[in-house]
């Protein structure tokens, strides 16, 4: 099956996105012609290195590279200072040179954590993403935003350090859990939202075909995503204007993750899905929007088993949600910025809305209203 790439246009710094299934049996000769040395690190984590740890260092050795790897655990906590230092540690220790290539296998939080650690080893290693769920195959393995959470937030520490070349395979998304594949598709609507209706229309016909495992419909998804993120992050790479669209969802969202401790009770694409939701009501709540829309794409999130509201069973107390806002680092001048819609596809950014308004929702959200 033939292997489409897109490619994120940064002069000098461009790089290839190869998108496919059989990607990962292949990656030695794909990866070998951006290694400055044979010296390859692998970072993984203890869910995904069972899997595909040995196919990978076998195509790495085929392919006359020496790889070494580093396991860590798995999951959202490992996004933080102790798990960065044992990382840097690691790579240390395996005597890394600036000429060492890194290469992140795994879904968001390996891509980021490996991403944030090689813009700092050294002053700044190469690395290569190689995502492993649908989530950092459609969004955080393109781009080169990395990072770490804090108890101040998510994300408010990292860097921006594009990689050298992404290889999302899609084959592997055959062994995900559909609670995880869920969580990726968040992320897939959510660029139909920010500017392609017809994606989204797409979406609503095919989503359920998708998230059951229809290869034609993921690679679609896929390269479509990549395609739009592509676009945005070759306009506005360091996120001073039209970027921040990709972050439909995610003021919210993070309040939500950051309320549930960033852990397992509440994934990030779940986050982002009720995020999203919460942002087309509130539009509709300022006149910007009207409200049928908000109410189709919670239709959809529902019919692929995404939730669409703040889920029953737990006190969700507004102004702790408003106060985690407070500390998203796209605040500007102690004032929250919102993406807000004027329709499905009509994306925009404000700095315009009163607090009351976001804690009236929220409350009408947690009352289940």
């Amino acid at each position: 099956m033939s292997i489409e790439t897109v490619t994120v246009d940064l002069g000098d710094r461009a790089y290839p996105i190869q998108i496919g299934p059989g990607l990962l049996d292949r990656a030695g000769a794909l990866i070998r012609p951006v290694m400055r040395s044979e010296r390859v690190l692998i970072v993984s984590d203890d869910q995904v290195a069972p899997l595909y740890l040995e196919r990978l260092e076998r195509s790495l050795t085929e392919a006359g590279a020496q790889p070494l790897h580093t396991v860590m655990p798995a999951g959202e906590p490992s996004k933080d200072f102790a798990h960065l230092e044992a990382l840097l540690d690691a790579m240390l220790a395996a005597r890394a040179e600036r000429g060492t290539l890194v290469v992140a296998l795994g879904g968001g939080v390996v891509g980021d954590l490996t991403g944030f650690a090689a813009a700092i080893l050294l002053r700044g290693v190469d690395f290569v993403q190689i995502p492993t769920t649908l989530l950092s195959q459609v969004d955080s393995s393109v781009g080169g935003k990395t990072g770490i959470n804090t108890r101040h937030g998510k994300n408010l520490i990292g860097a921006f350090h594009q990689p050298r070349l992404v290889l999302a395979d899609t084959s592997l998304l055959d062994s995900l859990p559909r609670r995880q594949v869920l969580a990726g598709y968040a992320e897939v609507v959510k660029y139909g939202v920010i500017d392609d209706p017809a994606f989204f229309s797409w979406l609503e016909e095919h989503g359920p075909a998708l998230v059951a495992g229809d290869e034609a419909a993921r690679r679609y998804a896929v390269a479509t995503s990549c395609r739009a993120k592509a676009r945005i992050v070759t306009a506005d790479e360091r996120e001073s204007g039209v970027r921040a669209l990709l972050n439909l969802g995610h003021t919210f969202g993070h309040a939500l993750e950051a309320e549930t401790g960033f852990s397992d009770a509440m994934l990030h694409g779940e986050a982002v899905a009720i995020g999203m939701v919460l942002a087309l009501k509130l539009s509709a709540r300022l006149g910007l929007a009207p409200a049928a829309d908000a109410d189709r794409l919670a239709r959809h999130l529902d019919a692929v088993g995404l939730p669409s509201g703040l889920p029953a069973g737990r006190v969700w107390d507004p102004d702790r949600l408003l106060d985690h806002m407070r500390g998203d680092k796209k605040v500007k001048d102690g004032t929250i910025t919102f993406v807000l819609a004027r329709g499905i596809g009509q994306s925009f950014l404000s700095r315009d809305v009163a607090d009351q308004a976001v804690a009236d929702l929220l409350a009408e959200s947690a009352a289940g209203r």
